[in-house]
């Protein structure tokens, strides 16, 4: 079982498990357009597909052996940051900041912490993808470190192609 810190402190954010408390906050993220565009969430067909969805956040963020933080700001969660796959010694990430909240570094300041805990606990690299089109989650990899690797994949998406590539970044 890794011994990950439940919770991570940078200058401005916290990172830590997403509470109850936190339900709005994260279905305003679940229901952006903006945020669909570039992070896949499903279409909910019902309330009760959104609360199972809430939920397992919940869950898996308190799980010791998961990476999955709320991005909050003083007590607002405003971002998440989600592992997305992993093996022994790599693991891929994913985050999302709700869209009024960017531009500012939030999602920067977090991966750095996040890469940093993840280093931390073992993992030598650190993996990451953006759609082509999404110019500023490609600035917030360039600016945690991460260096393109070779080859892009094609993922389809609310019924369109999108090419997929990624960025990693290795622990010295």
């Amino acid at each position: 079982m890794i011994n990950r810190n439940k919770e991570l402190r940078t200058a401005r954010l916290v990172l830590k498990p997403i509470g109850e408390e936190s339900r709005n906050e994260m279905f305003g993220i679940f229901r952006s357009d903006e945020v669909k565009k570039t992070y896949m969430i499903p279409d909910f067909s019902s309330e009760e597909e959104e609360e199972k969805l809430f939920q397992r956040f919940v869950t898996l963020s308190s799980s010791d052996g998961k990476f999955v933080y709320g991005v909050y700001l003083k007590d607002k969660l405003i971002g998440f940051l989600n592992e997305v796959s992993k093996d022994e010694s790599s693991i891929e990430m994913g985050y999302v900041i709700y869209p009024a909240y960017k531009n500012r570094g939030y999602a920067t300041e977090a991966f750095r912490a996040v890469i940093e805990e993840l280093f931390r606990v073992g993992f030598k690299t650190v993996r990451a993808g953006f759609f082509i089109e999404n110019d500023a989650s490609r600035r917030v990899m360039e600016k945690s470190g991460l260096k393109a690797i070779d080859g892009e994949e094609v993922i389809r998406y609310r019924g369109t192609d999108h090419k997929c590539r990624y960025m990693e970044i290795c622990a010295v």
